[in-house]
């Protein structure tokens, strides 16, 4: 368990740097580097993390309120998004298999019976943070509310793992070269700033290939938003990745929406605001 919340300690794809006061019991004096400005320190029982606070691009936008750090919250975020390691004698391994999709396929609608995976919160709890969002699938409705209390600033939601219909031991993943992209299709988002983003890896801390967009401004009208797979960037931990590999899109294998105060590098999003929010997604597919 404690190998397991160490490693999601550094999972989130959208903030800079954070900060967090509460503790839980690993072994004795370790010291992890979450990125480049976030250090987390055991002495005994206790588990403590600090901030470069001389980083420009995260001190001087950062609020100075604590809150209490809610890790039954942070667990519970979390595991929905980590298989357990497969045992034969309780129900076989998860094979992976590959499916094709082409132009024009719908890959998920809310509450539809063809969907292969839905969507559960990720916000910032997951580095210490007390912003919440919740998702309903059956509306396809995303809502919460952003704080910068604790360093933090984001909201997400994250594709389950991808599992074949008719058999749920089977991993799955898509074959979308035939594809140029993902089409949105959205309501209300009161015209700010979000993320979109492709995972062509089933690792939980991955390079993540990230697209802006700004929604909507009106609470009915729809909008259709398109994310071209050769306009996105390669970003891990909010910063855009210099030098890396090509986007795998034979190996598509999670999506996810982002709302941050920041959009790469430290960057503030000028299209963002704290408190409450809501985003409608009525349907994902393929262009």
């Amino acid at each position: 368990m404690n190998l397991l919340i160490l490693t999601l300690l550094s999972c989130c794809c959208c903030l800079p740097a954070i900060s967090f006061s509460n503790a839980f019991t690993i072994p004795p004096t370790t010291t992890i580097t979450l990125h480049h400005r976030t250090t987390v320190t055991s002495h005994g029982a206790r588990l403590l993390a600090t901030t470069n606070d001389n980083d420009e691009s995260s001190s001087s936008s950062s609020s100075k309120e604590r809150k209490p750090w809610d890790i039954i919250r942070f667990v519970s975020q979390s595991s929905k998004f980590i298989s357990p390691p497969s045992l034969p004698f309780i129900g076989g391994s998860k094979e992976s298999t590959r499916r094709k999709v082409g132009p024009g396929e719908t890959l998920w609608t809310p509450s539809s019976s063809q969907n292969f995976f839905n969507f559960a919160p990720l916000d910032d709890v997951v580095m210490g943070g007390a912003s919440s969002s919740t998702v309903d699938n059956n509306t396809g409705t995303w809502k919460g509310i952003v704080t910068d209390a604790n360093n933090g600033g984001f909201v997400g939601i994250r594709s389950t793992p991808f599992l074949e219909k008719n058999n749920q031991n089977k991993k799955l993943v898509l074959d979308m070269t035939n594809c140029k992209g993902v089409e949105l299709r959205l309501r209300k988002g009161d015209g700010c700033r979000y993320k979109f983003v492709v995972r062509d890896s089933t690792e939980f801390n991955g390079i993540c290939w990230a697209s802006e967009f700004d929604a909507g401004a009106g609470s009915k009208k729809t909008s259709t938003i398109r994310i071209p797979f050769d306009k996105q960037r390669p970003t891990l931990f909010g910063n855009v990745v210099k030098e890396t590999k090509t986007f795998d899109d034979e190996n598509v294998a999670g999506f996810q929406f982002a709302y941050s105060k920041f959009e790469y590098d430290g960057k503030l999003n000028k299209n963002f605001r704290l408190g409450d929010f809501v985003l409608q997604i009525l349907e994902i597919r393929t262009y």
